[in-house]
C-alpha cells in the first residue's frame, strides 16, 4: 500500500524566519489521521533565514535525524557538542534522559532541512550526538544506511530505536530496490526530483507512506535525491 501526501496537503506554519512544513501532527498543527507513521513521529520540512535558528530548548526520550538539503545548520549543546552539518549530510541527536540544544543557520543562505523524529526502543540512557558526512557519490543508485539501530549498520551514524533512515541519490531511470518486509512500514520524500513507485508518482517533498511491500522498488523520473525511513 501507498498512500500520496502531496507536498500541498502538509500542515505548517510559517514564522518569517522559519517556514515549516509537517508531514504529522506537530505544535499547533492536528491530523488525527497523521500523527505517526509506525515509531515514525514527526517528518518536519523547514526553511530557516540566513542567521536565524532555534534558541536553546529542551527534549528527552527522543531520536531526533536532521538531514540537510541546502545551507549548513549549527549545532550546541549542553553537554559541550558543537558542530556545523553541510547539504548531504545528517546529524543525529539521540535525547535520552535529557538534552537541551540549539539548531542556528549561522549561513548567508537560506537552510533547509528535513527534521525527522523515531521514537526510541531504548530509554534511560544519557544523550548523545553525532554527524557524519555522507558524499553523495555513495549513494548513486542505491540506498545508503544513514543512521540505523541495528549493530551490523556500522558506517550509520547509531540510534537507539528499531528502524533506519536511508538515502539515494538516482539518475533519471535508474530503479533502487531496499528490502522492506511486509511487517515494516516506511515512509519516503525526495528531497529533489521525481519518483514512480509502483505507478504512484511522489514529486520533491511529497511524502510516501508505505506498507505492505517485501521489496521496495523506486524509479526515478528525474535526477532525484531521497530520504527514506524504515520504522517498526
Amino acid at each position: 500500500m501507498i498512500e500520496l501526501r502531496p507536498f500541498d496537503s502538509l500542515g505548517g506554519a510559517n514564522h518569517g524566519w522559519l517556514d515549516a512544513k509537517h508531514h504529522f501532527s506537530f505544535g499547533g498543527y492536528h491530523d488525527p489521521a497523521r500523527t505517526s507513521w509506525g515509531n515514525l513521529r514527526v517528518w518536519n520540512d523547514d526553511t530557516i533565514e540566513p542567521q536565524t535558528g532555534f534558541p536553546p530548548h529542551p527534549h528527552r526520550d527522543m531520536e531526533i535525524i536532521t538531514y540537510v538539503r541546502e545551507g549548513a545548520i549549527t549545532h550546541q549543546d549542553n553537554l559541550g557538542n558543537k558542530g556545523r552539518t553541510e547539504a548531504g549530510d545528517v546529524q543525529v541527536m539521540s535525547a535520552g534522559t535529557g538534552i537541551r540544544h540549539s539548531e542556528y543557520n549561522l549561513e548567508d543562505v537560506t537552510t533547509k532541512i528535513f527534521q525527522i523524529w523515531i521514537m526510541p526502543t531504548r530509554d534511560g540512557e544519557a544523550p548523545q550526538w553525532g554527524a557524519k558526512p555522507f558524499p553523495k557519490g555513495e549513494r548513486s543508485g542505491k540506498f545508503v544506511t544513514l543512521a540505523s539501530g541495528y549493530h551490523n549498520d556500522n558506517d550509520a551514524l547509531p540510534i537507539r530505536t528499531d528502524a533506519r533512515v536511508l538515502g539515494a541519490t538516482l539518475r533519471a531511470g535508474e530503479t533502487a530496490e531496499y528490502p522492506l518486509g511486509k511487517d515494516r512500514k516506511a515512509y519516503l520524500v525526495p528531497a529533489k526530483g521525481a519518483v514512480q513507485i509502483d505507478d504512484v508518482r511522489v514529486n520533491a517533498r511529497d511524502g510516501a507512506a508505505i506498507s505492505n511491500i517485501d521489496v521496495l522498488r523506486v524509479t526515478a523520473i528525474e535526477d532525484s535525491e531521497i530520504v527514506l525511513v524504515d520504522a517498526a
